[in-house]
């Protein structure tokens, strides 16, 4: 069991009122206690299963517009008087910067919101293993796989964030996942995919049949790929590969990437970045989100945000030290998105896939070929050739680029949005992207 409350906040109380006493003018401390447990499969077989609890503690001290930070796994009050001694020292000796503050007292959250982000339910090794012998069942079923790695995780954690200037809030989380690994083989490749799930309540992950045939299924639908000349086609994405698209949207719109000017949207608020029909937003309070929470890392209160509206772009990533350099006040994002996706499209999955005669399915990138200071975009890739919305054959070995100026204003979106993970997107399609093959 994860530690409670009570003792996370004694701790942090303990590190706040010492790192005063010794000088700081102001500080803030995260106390965390996670326990995380998984067993793993390969090819049937048990392949390991192991059991992590991790204490830790976190220490930032300001000495007016001075600040550094401290960390350490060892919660004994003789260690965390020798590690804010230690804080407070590195902090006399570091250069001011005009920027370093808490947030503005009024951005702190004044509340927790019940946002049902933990389960209680512990899963026994033996029932986890359960599990994923009928997942590696299923996922083995089909002569053509022959090989099968599986895992299921169990993850609570807890935490408390508190500062100086009154704020002291945490909350308890949890995470239950599991995956399949499956690898093909027949007489002309050897290919592989994989199904995940993941969730914050355990009844909510998908059952193991179901996982199981679905990362057997997308495996062998891949095998004899084909190569493809090159050519300008409009490319249709996965949902599992259209949200990287909006986790590079992300680290665009950043403020840090904006204030440093690494940016390509640097300078954009109010401009219209994608087509009319598109809509972005990043919503803090969905019940079990997996990105659900009511404050940020600093425990500035965060609200949703409509981050594109119509294909204008109305907020950027704000946290208080980049916002303070941009005069923009927090909006809570220090540490990132919450639960980010794009609104639903107008067309539907099957409307999409015949939109052209001739359209290209990702189902893979492999490698980063996201440029956030240029736009610029290309990766290796494959999928499959769809003709007159009919999956021909799978293909491989290709690469697509763009830039994300043009690319975004040619997006247009299904309206099969599901939020299975942190960020979620419909099934997307790019028009006019340049594809080089063999």
């Amino acid at each position: 069991m994860v530690k409670e409350q009570d003792y996370l906040e004694s701790k942090a109380s303990y590190c706040l009122d010492l790192a005063k006493k010794m000088g700081a003018t102001n500080s803030s401390v995260i106390v965390s206690n996670s326990v995380s447990e998984t067993v793993n499969f390969r090819n049937k077989q048990l392949d390991e299963a192991n059991r992590s609890d991790n204490l830790g503690i976190d220490i930032t001290t300001y000495i007016n517009q001075k600040k550094s930070s401290i960390s350490s796994s060892n919660l004994l009050d003789d260690n965390l008087k020798i590690l804010i001694e230690k804080c407070i020292e590195t902090t006399k000796n570091t250069p001011e910067d005009e920027f370093n503050s808490l947030p503005e007292k009024d951005l702190l959250a004044k509340e927790t919101k019940d946002l049902n982000l933990f389960d209680n339910t512990h899963l026994e090794n033996e029932k986890k293993i359960e599990y994923l012998k009928q997942l590696e069942e299923f996922s083995s079923n089909n002569e053509k796989i022959i090989n099968t790695e599986s895992s299921f995780s169990e993850d609570k954690s807890n935490f408390i964030l508190a500062n100086s200037i009154g704020f002291c809030e945490g909350y308890k989380s949890s995470t239950f996942s599991a995956s399949c690994v499956t690898v093909a083989k027949d007489n002309n490749s050897m290919e592989r995919d994989y199904e995940y799930t993941s969730s914050c309540h355990l009844e909510d992950i998908k059952p193991a049949d179901i996982l199981g045939k679905k990362a057997a299924e997308l495996t062998i639908k891949k095998l004899s790929p084909k190569k493809i000349g090159s050519e300008k086609i409009n490319i249709i994405f996965d949902k599992r590969i259209a949200k990287g698209m909006l986790s590079t949207f992300a680290s665009a719109i950043s403020s840090s990437a904006i204030s440093r000017g690494t940016s390509f949207l640097k300078d954009k608020i109010n401009e219209k970045i994608f087509s009319d029909e598109i809509n972005i937003f990043d919503k803090p309070d969905i019940l079990k989100g997996l990105g659900s929470k009511s404050f940020d890392i600093e425990g500035v209160k965060i609200d949703t945000l409509e981050l594109v509206k119509k294909g204008v772009l109305k907020h950027y990533l704000v946290d208080t030290y980049n916002g303070k350099k941009l005069s923009i006040k927090s909006n809570g994002r220090c540490g990132g998105t919450s639960n980010l996706y794009f609104d639903n499209g107008k067309v539907s999955y099957k409307d999409l896939l015949n939109s052209s005669s001739k359209v290209i399915y990702v189902t893979e990138t492999i490698g980063h070929g996201s440029n956030i200071v240029t736009g610029d975009y290309s990766v290796g890739a494959s999928g499959f050739l769809v003709e007159n919305g009919e999956f021909k054959y799978p293909i491989n070995e290709f690469t697509i680029a763009g830039n994300f100026k043009n690319m975004f204003k040619n997006i247009t979106l299904a309206n099969n949005l599901e939020f299975e993970y942190k960020t979620n997107s419909p099934t997307m399609m790019i028009e006019g992207m340049v594809v080089a093959g063999k």
